[in-house]
C-alpha cells in the first residue's frame, strides 16, 4: 500500500513592474529606495520649469538655468508651461512622481502657483523661484527677482524727460496674475502720476505677448489717435506696439518704452525705434537659482526668501554697453 503524498505545488511567479516616470529627463529614470522602501529624491536631477518658451527672454532664462545646472554636475530637464497654470500643475505632478532633487521655477501665476510649490515642498523637493515671484513666504526656499519697481521708477523719470510734463499715453500691461506686471506699473506711476497733465488715456493687458500687443494697440489707436507715448510692461509688447505704430504711420511721432533688455529691443533703442528699455539680467537670475539649488542639495539651509537683482536703464546714450541679455564684456 502506497501513501501518496500530495506533491508540493510549484509556484511560478512572474512580476512585471513598470514605472513610467515622465519627469526630470526624457527617458524614464529609476527611483532609489531607502531601507524602509520609501522613495528618495534623485538629487542628481534638477527640473527647470518656465512660464513660456514662446518669448525669447524666457528661452534665455531657461537655457542659462539648464547650462549652469549641468556645469554643476546635475542632469537638467526644461518644462514649458505655455503660460497655462494647468500645464504647470501637470509638470509638477510628473516632477514630484519622478522625485527630482530640486526645481528651478518661473511661475505662471503669482497666487495660483503657490499650491504647486507647496506640493513639491511637501514631497521633499526644494523650489527656487527665478524672475517671477509667488505671493507666499513659506513655500519656495528662495526667490531671485529683478528689482522691477525701482527699474520702472527710473524708466518713469526718463519717460517724463522724453515726453515732457504734458501729453497723452497708453499703458500696455503684462499678465494681470503676475506680480511683475503690477510692480512695474506701480513704479512707473509713482513718478508719472505726479504730473497731472500727463494723461493715461487707456490701460489694457497684452499679456506680455508681442502679437497681442500689436492687436491691442491697433484697437486702442482707433479710439485714441492722438497719443505721445506707449509704456509697455515688457519688451515683447514694446516691439508689438512699435509694429502697430509703424502700420498706422505714427512710429516717428509716438515714443515707446519697454522693459526686459531683450536683444531686439536693445537694437531698437540703438536704431531710434523705441525710446528706452530696462535691462534685467535673466542669465544672472538663472545661474543664481541653480547655484542655490546646488548649495541646498549639499546641505546649506540659510537662504533669504527674496533676493533682488539690480536692473539698469538702457537709453540711446548708453545702449552700446548692452547686448546678449546683459552688459557687454
Amino acid at each position: 500500500m502506497y501513501l501518496l503524498r500530495p506533491s508540493r505545488p510549484i509556484v511560478c511567479v512572474v512580476v512585471l513592474i513598470s514605472f513610467l516616470f515622465v519627469g526630470c529627463r526624457p527617458s524614464a529614470p529609476s527611483t532609489t529606495q531607502d531601507l524602509n522602501g520609501t522613495l528618495e529624491t534623485q538629487s542628481d536631477r534638477i527640473a527647470v520649469v518656465v512660464s513660456t518658451l514662446n518669448n525669447l527672454w524666457f528661452v534665455v532664462l531657461s537655457d542659462a538655468a539648464r547650462e549652469r545646472t549641468e556645469e554643476l554636475g546635475y542632469t537638467a530637464s526644461v518644462f514649458d508651461s505655455q503660460n497655462d497654470p494647468a500645464k504647470e500643475s501637470q509638470h509638477f505632478d510628473n516632477i514630484i512622481a519622478s522625485r527630482c532633487g530640486a526645481i528651478l521655477f518661473n511661475c505662471t501665476d503669482a497666487r495660483g502657483s503657490i499650491a504647486n510649490v507647496r506640493r513639491a515642498k511637501g514631497a521633499g523637493i526644494p523650489v527656487f523661484c527665478m524672475d517671477r515671484e509667488i505671493e507666499a513666504n513659506d513655500a519656495a526656499v528662495s526667490q531671485i527677482l529683478s528689482d522691477n519697481y525701482s527699474g520702472c521708477v527710473a524708466l518713469g523719470q526718463y519717460f517724463v524727460e522724453e515726453v515732457g510734463e504734458t501729453g497723452n499715453y497708453i499703458e500696455l500691461l503684462g499678465l494681470v496674475s503676475d506680480t511683475n506686471t503690477w510692480n512695474r506699473s506701480k513704479g512707473f506711476h509713482t513718478v508719472v502720476d505726479r504730473y497731472p497733465d500727463l494723461k493715461m488715456v487707456a490701460q489694457q493687458s497684452a499679456e506680455f505677448d508681442r502679437s497681442k500687443a500689436l492687436e491691442v494697440l491697433e484697437a486702442l489707436l482707433q479710439r485714441n489717435p492722438d497719443i505721445d507715448a506707449v509704456f509697455c510692461g515688457n519688451d515683447a509688447m514694446a516691439m508689438g506696439a512699435y509694429q502697430a505704430l509703424l502700420a498706422s504711420g505714427k512710429a516717428s511721432k509716438v515714443k515707446v518704452f519697454g522693459f526686459d533688455g531683450s536683444d531686439d529691443a536693445v537694437r531698437a533703442v540703438a536704431e531710434g525705434k523705441i525710446a528706452a528699455t530696462v535691462m534685467q539680467f535673466p542669465k544672472t537670475m538663472a545661474r543664481m537659482a541653480a547655484e542655490n539649488a546646488d548649495k541646498y542639495l549639499k546641505g546649506e539651509r540659510d537662504f533669504p526668501q527674496r533676493i533682488p537683482v539690480a536692473v539698469e536703464l538702457v537709453t540711446p546714450a548708453n545702449v552700446k554697453k548692452f547686448g546678449d541679455y546683459g552688459r557687454k564684456p
